[in-house]
């Protein structure tokens, strides 16, 4: 019996086209390795940066990494959010004491580039429950 096989095709496609987007196992792991260390480093605050000596609680939200494991991003939020367009520039600049624990507490062949971002997620929820707030149902008047 001899089929088209186009069924078959679609929806090997579609679980590629999801596996692409989605981190593996592997870099959901070291992500959640490196986000620790970072943790720790902020924790004990041996930085250089004025900056982040007199910064509040920084938060590191997510680590999120390249599936070759060589680059890193981390994205953090300050407490409020207040001052991150003092402390972003002061973590990148201190990257490369983050990357040396990062090194020194990890098992990685690599250790992976690290850069930081601003976490703007909260600010996306609060804008979209906003919209949603705003929005007018046919019930209603």
């Amino acid at each position: 019996m001899l089929s088209s096989g186009r069924g078959s095709q679609n929806s090997g496609l579609d679980v590629m086209k999801n596996s692409i987007n989605q981190p593996s196992q592997r870099q959901l792991r070291v992500g959640e390795q490196i986000k620790e260390v970072i943790a720790q480093a902020f924790l004990r605050g041996h930085f250089h940066s004025p900056a982040l000596l007199e910064s509040s609680s920084i938060t590191v939200t997510e680590v999120r990494i390249s599936p070759d494991l060589k680059h890193a991003t981390a994205y953090v939020m300050s407490l409020g959010g207040k001052d991150m367009d003092r402390i972003l520039p002061a973590l990148n600049d201190e990257t490369h004491a983050f990357q040396k624990e990062i090194n020194r507490q990890t098992q990685l062949k690599f250790t992976p580039k690290l850069q930081f971002r601003a976490d703007d997620t909260f600010d996306k929820a609060l804008r979209l429950e906003s919209i949603i707030n705003t929005l007018k149902y046919s019930d209603q008047e």
